[in-house]
């Protein structure tokens, strides 16, 4: 008996060996590395490290220019996780309404999903157009003036959320599908027996059923939103006077734009840092509201 558990433990270790070699190669190591790198300066062309200590991440938190992209990012997430989440949890509960629909659209709401950020974010620019775009034209057809979306600082990082929740709908979407999907019938039934109206039906029992999913996106989205990169590249390149230049885009300027390798590794770190202490917030503070069954 013994033989053979070890025999299965040795064949479970062969299945996941590729596995975690990936992982390994192309998350941990470079992980590691990135901290290794952020107590170093790196010389740009003879890649030589000098140790610098904590001075990058002294420089960071002292830095303006990191506290400005720090607060465009949580604008960021801001404006897009709560639409996001709205927005889908809306659409999935008219789509479980009608079931039948549920194919045709599902398949619509994806199409987002499937497109790269940079095709995407090409499709927005045509939109934006100030003179020729199709959001300036509806405007004018009742009346008004429509802004410079990319250009304007004011608006600019509107217009990336706008573009960032028509990309994300349809992911959130699908889960909150699936959420619908396991909500038990007999609990609706009871609710419609004891006279309860739909709004008091969703908030007492659909609600409650689904929170895991609820909370799951959210974790999910909020991350997503701190990592956004491609549409803001394409968009607006963290401007116009860095009102786009979230910290990934900050972090990507200083690794390929000013071949500070050492201090874009430590923004990296001070990122992973940030994502983290959110996501332990939200398991703080999510525990006592989601129902698991």
């Amino acid at each position: 008996m013994a033989m053979k558990r070890t025999r299965q433990r040795l064949f479970a270790l062969l299945l996941l060996t590729p596995c975690m070699t990936v992982l390994g190669l192309f998350v941990l190591y470079p992980a590691v590395q990135s901290v290794y790198l952020s107590f170093h300066d790196v010389d740009p062309f003879s890649k030589s490290l000098f140790p610098v200590g904590l001075s990058h991440y002294q420089e960071l938190l002292t830095s303006a220019e990191y506290w400005v992209s720090f607060s465009a990012s949580l604008r960021f997430t801001l404006l897009t996780v709560p639409v996001s989440i709205l927005l889908s949890l809306f659409l999935a509960v008219l789509l479980d309404a009608k079931p039948y629909v549920h194919g045709l659209f599902r398949t619509i709401f994806l199409l987002p999903v499937g497109i790269s950020p940079a095709m995407a974010a090409m499709l927005w620019i045509f939109l934006y157009n100030p003179t020729a775009g199709y959001l300036n034209f509806l405007l004018g057809v009742v009346g008004i003036e429509g802004p410079q979306w990319l250009t304007d600082p004011t608006w600019a990082l509107a217009a990336v959320s706008m573009a960032t929740v028509w990309k994300e709908v349809g992911f959130n979407v699908i889960f909150f599908l699936a959420g619908l999907a396991s909500v038990p019938e007999d609990l609706r039934e009871a609710a419609v027996v004891d006279g309860a109206g739909p709004l008091k039906r969703f908030w007492y029992v659909t609600l409650p059923m689904i929170s895991p999913t609820l909370f799951f996106v959210t974790t999910v989205s909020v991350i997503h939103a701190f990592e956004s990169f491609g549409q803001i590249h394409i968009l607006t390149k963290g401007g116009p006077a860095d009102a786009t230049n979230v910290l990934v885009y900050n972090l990507f300027r200083d690794a390929f734009e000013n071949f500070r390798t050492g201090f874009a590794s430590a923004q990296a770190v001070l990122l992973f840092v940030i994502i983290m202490a959110i996501t332990v917030w939200q398991f703080y503070v999510a525990r006592r509201r989601v129902h698991y069954r």
